[in-house]
């Protein structure tokens, strides 16, 4: 009786140095280039603040004249200041009425009427502290029936768009956003029986987008168990939706 020869198992190769070398470098990449860019950014509008406002500054009151160098961030401080005080005088009323005043003449000048309410609405819209922000994170079959594409709920829809639907029930204002810019999308008003309501938040959605499907949040489940989120390449276990309503 012959016995079995055994092959041994084959050792399993190291990887390469230039392997090593890449993979370090694209995980150090990973936490570096956020970092970099954020204090560019960062880098970038303080110096561009500086140079618009240090020169309206007298130079007897400069940083340069008492320490004997330029201090960054210095037009941001005095820019700040002189918002806040603007801000305050129009708490009463002389400065209530010296803006009513200043938008009077305003108005009167074709095109820097368009300009200044323009960028007004948008300020006052990204400035805005009220209740105008998404209210949940939703799926949609879009562009077909069988496709399905992450959505968010604005608002419930009224008015005529509400009245002239002939579907049954009520209708739900969602913003259908484009990757990886979710600031572009579409408006779409669907019935609530078509809408999905996720559990994950806004914030989560949108990540979720901008990344292309490669940041997935964690579901219930895991967040109950404890585990971590999926990161890049890797999926969670997908969850049969629940229409509402249906």
């Amino acid at each position: 009786m012959t016995a079995k020869k055994t092959t041994p198992r084959a050792k399993r190769q190291k990887p390469s140095v230039f392997h090593r070398i890449r993979t370090n470098f694209l995980t150090g990449l990973v936490i570096v280039a956020p970092v970099v860019l954020t204090a560019y950014l960062i880098w970038t509008v303080i110096t561009f603040i500086d140079q618009q406002v240090v020169p309206w500054v007298p130079e007897a009151y400069r940083p340069e004249e008492f320490f004997g160098l330029k201090i960054p961030g210095f037009g941001v401080l005095i820019f700040f200041i002189f918002t806040a005080v603007v801000g305050a005088l129009t708490k009463n009323l002389f400065g209530r009425q010296l803006v009513r005043i200043g938008e009077d003449l305003v108005e009167r000048m074709p095109v820097v009427r368009s300009i200044y309410n323009g960028l007004k609405q948008i300020v006052e819209t990204i400035l805005s502290q009220s209740s105008t922000t998404f209210k949940k994170a939703c799926l949609v079959e879009y562009p077909r029936r069988g496709i399905w594409a992450i959505a968010f709920v604005s608002t419930e829809t009224r008015g005529e768009i509400a009245s002239r639907t002939e579907e049954e029930g009520q209708m739900l204002s969602v913003f259908l956003p484009t990757t990886p810019n979710p600031t572009s999308g579409f408006l779409l008003f669907v019935p609530r029986k078509d809408v999905v309501m996720l559990d994950m938040t806004v914030e989560e959605a949108a990540k979720l987008v901008i990344s292309a499907g490669l940041v997935n949040p964690p579901s219930a489940a895991e967040i109950a168990a404890g585990r971590k989120p999926a990161g890049p390449g890797k999926q969670t276990p997908a969850r049969k939706p629940t229409a509402v309503g249906r």
